[in-house]
């Protein structure tokens, strides 16, 4: 290593450029993930966007950039628009319904972790049930509603990240917060009623207590099941309505294991179910609530393993 004056700089610079990255991490893991909703993917667009800044860095290590912030949003952005082209080939060949994958969280009252992933999840989170409808957006919508709706960033600053004028931003987050109001409006239901209809739920479909099920499921309840071609019990499409959604709860509850040993956890900010088997992630299942009623509109069940892989049972993923 040299000793000179030069070498110390370009040793204190990295060291600087990599503080500066890490401060900002868990800000670009949320707009990443809720722009891509996969882990891996985001994670992979992390990784692009360090190298990025890194070689920006050394190539002008004395010149000062005014606002990182802005600039290292930018680049996470653009690499995941980048990266959807390939996600969108990946999707067309994916078997059954596609769930974005689970962030799963500690529970409340325990101490989050220094993971990008966790810490997400008690800043900007955005529902599975949101996640779902954001994939019907083209990929400038959904990057204009993320961080419009969720990061509360300005028109003009979106028009800087992605390099078009604040009219045709305008325009886009129109359109995407009108695609978004017409297929879920916007509504945040109570945490601590969602857990006990998350609870009740768990309990019936298990008990097989079909009464019970009926008054907690909306008449156009809606279940998706994630299983990626993996799972041979998943579905092939969403099933829709209360009688339908209930056969399919009982055949699930005889067909489980008997070791089975639920968790109850935080998944993308919301109250949710974790099941185990074994101490191996089984499912993830998480509800989503009906303004009026409380009833459940909405039954996300990730099953593929592979989006499970990283679920542990106290609530740390690797």
């Amino acid at each position: 290593m040299s000793d000179s004056p030069a070498g110390d700089y370009t040793a204190s610079s990295v060291e600087a450029s990599t503080e500066v990255f890490v401060g900002y991490r868990e800000l670009l893991f949320s707009i990443v993930y809720n722009l891509l909703g996969t882990v891996a993917d985001t994670e992979d667009v992390l990784q692009e966007t360090w190298l990025s800044w890194s070689a920006k860095k050394s190539r002008s290590p004395h010149q000062e950039i005014d606002n990182p912030r802005a600039y290292l949003v930018r680049i996470a952005v653009n690499h995941a628009l980048g990266r959807k082209a390939a996600i969108k080939r990946r999707r067309e060949t994916y078997v059954g319904p596609w769930l974005p994958e689970p962030l799963v969280g500690r529970v409340a009252d325990e101490q989050p972790t220094a993971d990008a992933a966790h810490r997400a999840l008690q800043g900007e989170s955005v529902s599975m049930a949101l996640m779902v409808v954001l994939e019907t957006l083209s990929p400038l919508e959904r990057a204009v509603f993320v961080l419009h709706e969720v990061f509360g960033y300005e028109h003009a600053e979106i028009a800087g990240i992605l390099d078009r004028t604040s009219s045709s931003v305008r325009q886009l987050a129109h359109r995407a917060r009108a695609h978004v109001q017409a297929r879920r409006p916007r509504y945040q239901a109570d945490p601590q009623v969602q857990q006990q209809v998350t609870e009740r739920f768990i309990d019936a479909a298990l008990g097989g207590d079909l009464d019970a099920l009926m008054q907690m499921l909306a008449p156009d309840v809606t279940m998706w099941t994630d299983g990626g071609g993996k799972v041979r019990t998943a579905g092939l499409r969403p099933v829709i309505g209360r009688e339908k959604v209930c056969r399919l709860l009982a055949g699930y509850a005889g067909r489980a294991p008997q070791d089975i040993d639920i968790h109850y956890r935080h998944v993308n900010g919301d109250p949710s179910a974790v099941v185990f088997s074994e101490d191996s992630p089984y499912a993830v299942l998480v509800m989503d609530l009906q303004p009026e009623t409380d009833q459940v509109r909405g039954i996300y069940a990730v099953i593929n393993p592979d989006k499970l892989s990283s679920v542990r049972p106290g609530g740390e993923e690797d």
